[in-house]
């Protein structure tokens, strides 16, 4: 083989080689799969908690240390602060209870920077109940827990009696409100529009039917 049949051979190799390496890079890039899609993980909290009787409540006034207190929730629901008087903080959030208490400070002091931490929640022995009463299987006084509803609370007193008349339940709140409960509808048909959330001191009341 003369030596310019050599050079033309070595130049076809090269030629194939270059060749090969891009088909191969081709085929890595059209066969690569897309990266996988990664769906953002949310967290099931509950509900912002809500402050109860027994709880300790740390108040914070920034650069006002004689208006900075750690206070019980009193059973009737409030507690005492320097110079905002008795607060109303019972079924309340630290947030509520932050903007209260901001408000009547600014009365006295100028641009109050509050901060409102519940430090200890209060024993049961202390804590608000949910109650039970009527024509029901076994009446409760229950300790009040985050997310309760009227289902939970009428499956825990193992339903009603055979006297009870669901369609007249009622819930009665601390502040006097009565407001209609149809059992009935919960519990045969799925209806939940009265199946109300819970607050601490609430009672709900199953007449019995008349005969």
């Amino acid at each position: 083989m003369s030596s310019n049949e050599r050079t033309l051979a070595q130049l076809l190799v090269r030629g194939l080689a270059i060749l090969t390496v891009a088909f191969g890079v081709i085929g890595c890039a059209t066969g690569t799969a897309p990266p996988p899609t990664t769906q953002p993980v949310t967290a099931d909290f509950a509900d912002e908690y809500r402050i109860g009787v027994g709880d300790t409540l740390n108040i914070s006034v920034w650069r006002n240390d004689d208006l900075s207190v750690t206070v019980p929730v009193r059973p009737d629901g409030k507690i005492s602060t320097p110079l905002a008087g008795d607060v109303a903080v019972g079924n309340k959030t630290p947030d509520e209870v932050k903007a209260t208490i901001t408000e009547r400070l600014a009365k006295y002091i100028r641009d109050p920077y509050v901060t409102v931490i519940v430090t200890d929640m209060g024993s049961d022995q202390y804590r608000s109940r949910v109650r039970v009463t009527g024509a029901v299987n076994a009446p409760l006084s229950a300790p009040y827990r985050q997310g309760m509803t009227v289902l939970d609370v009428v499956l825990e007193v193992g339903g009603l009696t055979e006297f009870a008349n669901p369609s007249k339940a009622a819930l009665f709140r601390t502040n006097g409100e009565r407001i209609d409960v149809d059992l009935k509808g919960i519990l045969n048909q799925g209806d939940m529009r009265t199946n109300f959330n819970l607050a601490p001191g609430d009672v709900i009341t199953v007449p019995e039917r008349a005969f």
